[in-house]
């Protein structure tokens, strides 16, 4: 199975930590944090997110422009807004351009998939796991014309779970660096969570590839 999204996300995270409490950051650190409250970095960086997920890039990066500056009451509101713009951006251009676009072998497997059962449920779950690319979704919905109201609903709220379990586990993690304290019960459960989740979106994945066949 593909488990490289664990160490990946480990390593960014670590990464994240470094760059935050580093003693040579200290301005920057102090920059980010002056900035990131303005309301025009706020819209700037949800428009970012959008336009990423929207030409088929990964989610994580506007994650990263949120996450660590924000509570998640504020940062899980910017980040499903973000997503969803760039997931209903995505689903229009694949249903505009359809002729044009040369989706690859997971994109053509998540269309058959999503022609047999597309409906709320397993667009929503489908959603929730890290290890699934969203673009995949976004593209495969858009061309096979998915009702548009599912395919938001399922967006909204897969993504405002997913996202809300990224946004509790770096926003605590950072919390306990800060403070010097330990990993605590409510720090170490959205990383545990989202360590199980990082392995099942991983299986769901080998198994779209296995059932769907060799394209």
């Amino acid at each position: 199975m593909r488990f490289w999204w664990i160490p990946g996300m480990a390593a960014l995270m670590l990464l994240m930590m470094w760059v935050w409490y580093s003693p040579d950051l200290g301005a920057l650190q102090a920059w980010a944090e002056h900035t990131a409250g303005r309301p025009s970095t706020m819209l700037a960086v949800i428009l970012v997110m959008a336009v990423t997920l929207m030409i088929g890039l990964p989610g994580s990066i506007g994650l990263w422009l949120i996450a660590p500056f924000h509570h998640p009451l504020v940062a899980v509101p910017m980040l499903i807004l973000g997503s969803t713009v760039g997931a209903l951006g995505a689903y229009g251009l694949a249903a505009r351009f359809e002729r044009r676009l040369r989706p690859g072998k997971l994109t053509r497997r998540m269309m058959r998939l999503m022609q047999r059962r597309g409906d709320l449920l397993t667009q929503g779950a489908l959603r929730v796991l890290p290890g699934f690319p969203h673009s995949v979704i976004n593209y495969a919905a858009g061309l096979v014309r998915l009702p548009l109201g599912p395919f938001l609903v399922a967006a909204i709220l897969g993504l405002g779970a997913k996202w809300a379990v990224y946004a509790s586990a770096i926003h605590g993690a950072l919390e306990a660096v800060d403070s010097g304290k330990g990993l605590s019960l409510d720090v170490a459960l959205p990383l545990a969570l989202l360590t199980l989740l990082l392995l099942l979106g991983a299986w769901v994945r080998r198994r779209i590839e296995a059932r769907n066949g060799v394209d």
